[in-house]
Formats: C-alpha cells, structure tokens, sequence
C-alpha cells in the first residue's frame, strides 16, 4: 500500500505532532506499505537526533516557519502551495493521512481523495475553527470563522476516518455535525524508553513544565500562586521551552521579583526524560475555553517520567479523566489560586505522596500510553495494523469512563 503523510511538521522537528506523526512513520512496516512524507523543511523547535524514519520525506515550501501572525500565514501558503503541487506529482497514494497544521491542510487530502480515488483519514490535533474562536482569534459568528468552519467540516464529512485525541475532542466534532461513527479516539503518548523515571531531587519542590507554553494554555493560576510562595524557599518553579505565555510569565516573574523560578530552553528529544525527572510535578495547563478543541500532549511525557501531573484545566478535558481514572496527579480548578498554594504546601509537608502518584503514573503509562502501544492504536486505524487484543478494550474503557 502507498501511504501519503501530510504535516507541516516532522522529523528531525520535535514539534509535537511532528514527533507523533514521526513515531507512527517509524513503525510502518516498509516491506509492506511505501510511504511518503510531505512535510516542511524549518524546525519548530530542537531538532531529533534519531534515525531518519524508512520512507520517502519531501520538504515543502520556501517560507520558514515563523511563530508570527504575518509570517505564520506566508509559512502556512507557501507549505500548503508546495505540498499540493508536490503530491500531483506523486504515483496515487492508496491511503491519505493529514493532520492539522497548517489548518484546513486536510482539505487537500480531500482533492486527492476525489480526484485519484485514495482513502482519507484526518488526524485531529486541533479542532479548527474552534481553537481560534476560542483564543478570541476570530469571533465565532464572523463570516470568516463561518467559511473556515464549513470548509473544514466539507472536509471532515468527505474523509474516510477522523481520529480524535479524546473523548472531549470527539463531542467537540460531534457538536459540529461530523457522524459520530466516523470519529475514532486515539489518545496521544510519550516513548518510555527516552523517558525513564529519574531519582527524585532533594531540596525544594520542583513544579516542572515543559514544551510551548502558548495562547491555550492558562497561566493566571500558577503565576498568583509563584507570587504568593515567591518567599519560600521550600519551592521552586521550573519552566523549559517556549511559546508566547512563557514569554508574559518570565516577564510577571521579572516585575513581581520571583527569584525561585527559572526559565530554560526547550530541552532535547534525547534529553527530555532527564529534564522532566528535575521536578517533582509535570504541570499541564488549559484555559476552560478549549476543552476539546485542543488535547493537551504533554500529560504522557510526564507520566513516562514517573510524575505526578498537576493539572490546572476543566474538570471533563481529557487530563483529567486520565488523572482520576489512574490516581496519579490533581487538578486545579482554573482560577483557584488558593486551592493551589494549599495543595502545594500539602504536598511539600508529604512528599510520600508525589513518590506513590509518581510509581502509578509510571505503572498507567506503561499499560495505555507507551509509544508502541500509543502508535499502534493509531496504525490499527488506518488499516495498518492488527487490532490489538488487550490494549484497545482497556482503552475504549478509559476513554467512555
């Protein structure tokens, strides 16, 4: 079979769906499926120092990446141009997966679909317009959230398959009128065997984030609370990566004289088990706006770190169910300053129970979200796998809990 994979981002870029898209490349079997990636050719973020995926890789589009809203738009045409002029040229794809950057890249899926008789699977990574309506980008009943909305659903209803990243994105796709039997849920993951639990640190409490801290994620909590513990030395705060709210953060961090945080740059691929085991919590963050229009990732990596997650976010958002169905984090409502520094001081007095949150957020990890586990709900999807006997029952379970 031809496999045709579409996504701005992709190996050696460490962007998350890059890395995701690029985990499920790698365990194609190349003696039974030819694929083909096009993808862009500037780096998001660090680079993947790994083995180049089997397959052929084609970069797209002469305009770099770029995170402003000008560049981000002649970066998105310039791949989006180059990508369908490319994908012409290709022998007929027999199957067609897309994924969502740049937005609406899934209605080029759609034309070739049409025009060369391939299957079609859309992988949601963000639910568009939903995202931009719900970051105040553009207004919901505009005429142009309204055109980006039908052309997105057109494509949606024409797919094959649409894979959701949990159950709150999938009633995100349902409210917008997409069949509910076309959407499938496959949760995301991390590779636990480049994220390994680590020694706990002596010392202060580490609250550790890590990736792009952008328009999505929620702030305000963990902010009030770092001001109000900025004098106790028994914390600390630790924020590696990027993204337009860490900028805001260090620089609150900065006016607020909070001398017990630190900011790093985003931390290697090869390096990123190391980083997360230097906290005690892996915190996730997610403006109630954007439950299921958006499925935080970076819960998984955590938990392969053997941490805990501390969840500030909705309470039926996808980190949620995960945390209460396994017991291995806590959940902040968004807002709840008070209910934060409280758990924090609790947990700072006990630290026996960020080690036992840890261990079964290790032990969760390695039943439902390791890599090959995680990779292969995806490839038995797309008919590129054998369904799993074990995981996708518990999975299903986990999902509808």
């Amino acid at each position: 079979m031809r496999v045709l994979l579409i996504n701005q981002f992709f190996w050696p870029d460490t962007a998350a769906t890059g890395q995701l898209l690029t985990d499920v490349a790698r365990d194609i079997d190349p003696g039974l499926h030819e694929v083909t990636v096009l993808c862009g050719n500037s780096p998001y973020g660090a680079l993947d120092a790994g083995s180049q995926p089997p397959g052929k890789i084609m970069q797209c589009g002469g305009s770099p990446f770029s995170r402003g809203k000008f560049g981000r738009v002649i970066s998105y045409s310039s791949f989006l141009t180059s990508a369908a002029m490319r994908s012409i040229l290709e022998p007929k794809p027999d199957l067609i997966v897309t994924l969502t950057t740049p937005p609406l890249i899934s209605l080029l899926g759609t034309f070739l679909k049409t025009m060369r008789g391939s299957q079609h699977f859309i992988w949601e990574m963000d639910v568009y317009p939903d995202i931009a309506v719900d970051l105040n980008v553009l207004k919901q009943k505009s005429l142009a959230t309204r055109f980006v909305g039908w052309l997105a659903d057109f494509s949606r209803n024409k797919a094959d398959g649409i894979i959701a990243l949990g159950e709150d994105m999938k009633a995100r796709l349902v409210k917008r009128g997409i069949a509910e039997h076309k959407i499938l849920v496959a949760e995301n993951w991390a590779d636990g065997n480049e994220v390994m639990p680590g020694s706990f640190p002596e010392g202060p409490l580490v609250v550790h984030y890590s990736g792009t801290l952008g328009l999505a994620h929620e702030i305000h909590t963990i902010s009030e609370a770092m001001r109000q513990l900025r004098d106790d030395r028994r914390f600390r705060f630790l924020f590696v990566g990027g993204g337009a709210r860490r900028e805001q953060l260090q620089e609150f961090c900065t006016q607020q004289r909070i001398y017990n945080a630190e900011f790093r740059p985003y931390a290697r691929r090869s390096d990123l088990g190391y980083s997360l085991s230097e906290g005690h919590l892996g915190l996730v963050t997610q403006l109630p706006e954007t439950i299921g229009s958006v499925v935080p990732s970076k819960t998984y990596g955590i938990m392969a770190a053997g941490r805990p997650v501390l969840y500030v976010g909705p309470e039926d958002a996808t980190p949620s169910l995960v945390l209460e169905k396994h017991a291995c984090g806590w959940r902040v409502e968004p807002g709840d300053v008070s209910g934060m520094v409280r758990l924090l001081q609790s947990l700072e007095r006990d630290r026996s129970m960020v080690y036992e949150a840890g261990m079964r957020a290790r032990r969760a990890f390695e039943g439902f979200y390791d890599r090959p586990i995680g990779s292969k709900r995806v490839l038995t999807i797309l008919g590129l796998a054998e369904v799993p006997q074990l995981h996708t029952a518990s999975v299903v379970s986990e999902s509808t809990a």
